[in-house]
């Protein structure tokens, strides 16, 4: 397995997935919910009954599967040994129909792999207002066991089966020495557009073999998401579907893991470089996007303006725009940072793009121009920086540039 050596506390593992943490099997199938031949139906399973912690988007409609896998959860004291996912169909604003077809998909995923149905969490991500053809679902969820067993990288076939409207594949793992032995991380995620903070249009999935109890995995799972899923913007838009569930085997052995405990800090470290790169990720498969955009806020009077600041910015239609154009106009940067309705000081702001510094001391200085636009034009990765000058707080988000390509995909999202 192929390492890739790293200046923290965990080392990445380059060809890891979500089933290399002891005790965990994935996999995935075409059912027929999308109209490719692409795998649409994957499920995540666990050997004995796992920690599970979740946290789901705050959009007031919230899709059917969320309300299930929260039952799931609450029933067995934070405990699922399985989830069932599947893409193409969102089974959001779908009323009682869609609530039984989530009930359904939960009792045949927990008969087909012998299990009680309460330790079955659901997902669904696609369009909004079908009802699930249940028929196919159905037929999907029965050879479920078959393609777990039959898989020869089952990571991999999970991740397809989650995409919609993503160009690549998002999984990440990480493995963390501790002193009763090594523990791994992995992550894998979808998502591409309908992507705001506080959850998107997005699907996470970690799991970690790890001794930790719901409690504290539920504590350090919404930590992470505050510093990683929810500083992203694609598009402005949240979803009714998000979800990132966190599910921890314990097979690593050893005592349990706990905030007390020496090896606390390097296993949180390594489970937030997890959340972070699948973040990172999905902000760089933005719809049509070019481009990673990610602005960095310095300088706040605390954590919260910082993030609210960073946001604002990288969600800016306007600074999107600029990056897709390579136009170094930083007057949008500025615009985008006093309406983020956070306290900025009018004559301390300095602005960085890239190495270029634009302003300083809310002052314009001269700058290599034609350089900057250079920079825009050929930047994979688009760096934004932004000191306040006002305290000792900082943050950073993620987004994407904003193309003609973002249009005519969700222009024709249903067709």
């Amino acid at each position: 397995m192929g390492l890739t050596a790293m200046n923290h506390s965990f080392v990445l593992l380059d060809e890891g997935n979500l089933t290399t943490p002891k005790g965990f099997q994935a996999g995935g199938l075409h059912c027929g919910l999308k109209k490719t031949e692409r795998r649409d139906l994957g499920l995540l399973y666990c050997e004995v009954p796992a920690a599970a912690a979740a946290v789901y988007t705050l959009n007031v409609f919230q899709a059917a599967p969320l309300q299930v896998t929260r039952d799931s959860i609450a029933a067995n004291a934070g405990k699922l040994q399985a989830l069932v996912v599947n893409s193409g169909n969102a089974n959001a604003c779908t009323g009682e129909q869609g609530a039984a077809d989530a009930r359904a998909m939960r009792k045949l995923a927990a008969d087909a792999f012998g299990i009680a149905e309460t330790l079955v969490g659901v997902a669904s991500t696609g369009v909004i207002g079908e009802n699930l053809p249940m028929e196919k679902v159905e037929r999907g969820i029965a050879g479920l066991p078959t393609a777990l067993a039959k898989a020869e990288n089952g990571g991999d076939d999970f991740c397809e089966a989650i995409m919609t409207t993503d160009l690549v594949q998002k999984s990440v793992c990480v493995r963390v020495e501790t002193a009763a032995g090594p523990v791994h991380i992995a992550g894998a995620a979808k998502g591409s557009g309908m992507i705001h903070p506080n959850m998107a249009t997005m699907l996470g999935f970690i799991t970690t073999d790890a001794p930790v109890t719901s409690a504290d995995l539920q504590s350090l799972l919404a930590e992470a998401t505050d510093a990683s899923f929810n500083m992203i913007t694609v598009d402005g838009d949240t979803s009714t579907n998000d979800m990132v569930v966190a599910l921890a085997s314990g097979l690593a052995g050893g005592g349990g893991l706990h905030p007390g405990h020496p090896d606390w800090k390097a296993f949180a470290e390594g489970f937030r470089h997890v959340a972070r790169h699948l973040a990172r990720a999905i902000a760089r498969d933005g719809e049509g996007a070019t481009k990673l955009v990610e602005v960095n806020v310095t300088g706040a009077v605390s954590e919260t303006a910082a993030r609210a600041i960073a946001k604002t910015v990288v969600g800016s239609s306007l600074v999107k725009s600029a990056c897709f154009g390579a136009d170094a106009n930083w007057g949008r940067i500025v615009a985008a940072v006093g309406r983020a309705g956070q306290p900025v000081n009018p004559d301390t702001v300095d602005v960085r793009l890239g190495d270029f510094l634009v302003l300083k001391g809310s002052r314009p200085i001269p700058f290599d121009d034609p350089a900057a636009t250079e920079y825009l034009k050929t930047a994979d990765e688009v760096r934004i920086d932004v000191e306040l000058h006002m305290g000792g707080a900082r943050a950073t988000a993620w987004g994407c540039d904003l193309t003609y390509e973002y249009v005519r995909i969700n222009a024709a999202y249903r067709t």
